[in-house]
């Protein structure tokens, strides 16, 4: 290898960002691919998957990469678009590699990866993975930290061409813990079905239902289906109640029906309340879970909840004010009280004297585009639902209705580019 070459560990790769020569971000590492070669000899470094801002996937070649350092990746500008495949020989480094169970040569000891270096080679641009860094013993969702840890050559262990089952997600998950759930759920997608399961199997529950509700409607069946019943249902209970309505609705009756009856009585009623109504109307696409208050709450009561870091920018743009009871379907619906509005008044206000009553409400049986017609009218990013009787059953939020705007397979679909797009003036 090169006189003081970089060693640079892969997970302080994840995420980082891909600039051209010109100093403009195309995109953002999101895994590595290797090819595994004969006996001990160490995997050289094909190239990197990166993702463009239009969440495409492309393969970048280390040899268009000119620069690796302080945590950014530079290129040579030119790029190819075509979508990344994976083909039988590679591996994905990040995917693949981390949490896999090998042996050491030496001892037959076994040991968890939990990262692996790579170094560029003095031939070109060539890299290769060198080293691999280890714990002592299998890993398990509560041996973080334990055990004996050591950097070793890569011909010093054995095992990465194995193929593995109950392979752990820890170190992997680690290198994404801070991607948004829609980020996180891109990642998912392109895992192999093997890797999708055992990273959903360490999400925690609130985790997983974030990224279920951003996945393809295939993903989160196969996803589910692989889960053991009471936690399906418990992942089930962490997702808004509109989002699991949809998900449940494409799965068998029996299948749906055994998941409701392990689900807490109430998230389970709200469930089943959504899946009455048809999917493309308002009661379809509402959630029951909008901040509602009492006509004699104050501002200060009104923004307390809105501050609630469980809520999506869309539901916390907004209250609902009706008498008791105050969970939907409540009493009487008396009006919305805008986020702005309750910023402009003293906490001390009640909401009673701050309400916009001027605002119709959606009908449970409006359809899609009379509701995307209310949005756009009104400009706003949250509805109220509203039955004959006067009655607050929830709201429609912004982002609900593009879902079902947008062709069935909007999240799988990307730009259709190929060929060679030039990012700078640098050469091939």
């Amino acid at each position: 290898m090169a006189a003081g070459a970089p060693r640079i560990f892969v997970s302080h790769l994840a995420g980082v960002a891909v600039f051209d020569p010109n100093g403009d971000q195309v995109g953002r590492v999101r895994d590595l691919v290797a090819m595994l070669r004969v006996g001990r000899r160490p995997p050289r470094l094909l190239g990197l998957v990166v993702e463009l801002s239009t969440r495409r996937r492309i393969f970048l070649p280390m040899t268009r990469v000119t620069g690796i350092e302080s945590g950014q990746v530079i290129t040579t500008g030119v790029l190819n678009v075509r979508r990344f495949e994976q083909r039988p020989t590679e591996r994905l480094v990040l995917g693949e590699m981390l949490d896999r169970v090998v042996r050491l040569v030496e001892t037959g000891e076994d040991v968890t990866v939990l990262d692996v270096a790579i170094q560029q080679l003095p031939a070109r641009r060539d890299w290769e993975i060198d080293r691999v860094f280890v714990r002592k013993g299998k890993a398990g969702a509560f041996r973080r930290n334990k055990g004996a840890t050591l950097t070793v050559d890569w011909s010093a262990v054995d095992g990465f061409s194995l193929e593995e089952h109950g392979q752990g997600a820890e170190n992997l998950l680690a290198t994404f813990e801070q991607l948004r759930p829609a980020d996180l759920a891109n990642v998912l997608h392109h895992l192999s079905a093997k890797r999708r399961a055992e990273v959903a199997a360490a999400l925690t529950n609130e985790r997983l239902a974030d990224v279920l509700e951003e996945l393809p409607e295939d993903d989160q069946i196969e996803i589910l289906g692989k889960l053991k019943e009471e936690r399906a249902a418990d992942v089930l209970e962490e997702m808004d109640p509109d989002d699991a309505a949809d998900l449940l609705s494409e799965l068998p009756e029996e299948d749906k029906e055994r998941l409701l009856a392990l689900m807490q009585p109430s998230d389970a009623a709200d469930v089943r309340r959504l899946m009455a109504y048809e999917e493309r109307t308002a009661g379809g696409l509402m959630t029951t879970e909008p901040i509602v208050l009492r006509p004699d709450a104050t501002v200060a009561d009104a923004l307390a909840r809105v501050r609630n870091p469980d809520l999506s920018p869309a539901l916390a743009a907004q209250v609902y004010v009706c008498r008791p009871p105050d969970e939907t379907p409540t009493g009487k619906y008396l009006g919305t009280i805008h986020f702005q509005r309750l910023l402009r008044d003293p906490p001390y206000t009640l909401v009673s004297a701050v309400l916009d009553d001027d605002l119709q409400a959606l009908a449970p049986d409006a359809q899609l585009p009379e509701i995307a017609g209310f949005f756009a009218t009104y400009d706003m990013v949250a509805a109220p639902v509203v039955d004959e009787g006067g009655s607050l059953l929830g709201a429609v939020t912004v982002d609900d209705v593009l879902d079902h705007m947008l062709p069935d397979d909007w999240r799988e679909q990307e730009f259709h580019l190929a060929g060679e797009v030039n990012h700078g003036d640098g050469g091939a």
